[in-house]
């Protein structure tokens, strides 16, 4: 008798290769953010999609916050087309990421998704930069 795991057959080497590389192009991760930070490699605008008062409290350091519902074709006018754009928001439990990444790749620019947002960032350790550089904005609506 098959595990669980093994029940439903496993996609083709090729097919594992199509989808892993496809969701490669949309999502990038806390740690590779954290990683390209380090060593001065920032070819990306990273965006704080939650509301201002939530940025005020912490956030990824070399973040800038732009909240979803401002992410309007006047506001990103001052980017350049092929500028490409890593959005966060709170975490996982959020799907505002998704609508600042539909409005960014709507004005045609690159997007990607950090995963797991600010949720992750703190899970992996990593420091935040804001009035309270260790705090979750708790209380306080992402907004987004």
């Amino acid at each position: 008798m098959p595990s669980l795991i093994s029940e439903i057959l496993p996609a083709s080497p090729p097919e594992s290769l199509q989808h892993f590389s496809r969701r490669l192009a949309f999502e990038t991760d806390c740690s590779d953010v954290h990683q390209s930070q380090k060593l001065g490699n920032v070819d990306y605008v990273l965006v704080d999609v939650r509301s201002h008062e939530a940025f005020s409290v912490s956030h990824v350091p070399g973040s800038v916050n732009i909240p979803t519902r401002f992410i309007t074709e006047e506001r990103m006018s001052g980017y350049p087309g092929e500028t490409l754009f890593v959005v966060y928001c709170a975490g996982p439990h959020c799907n505002g990421v998704h609508r600042a990444a539909v409005r960014l790749a709507g004005l045609g620019f690159h997007v990607k998704e950090m995963i797991g947002g600010l949720t992750d960032w703190l899970d992996e350790g990593l420091p935040l930069q804001g009035m309270s550089p260790s705090a979750r904005a708790d209380g306080i609506s992402c907004a987004c």
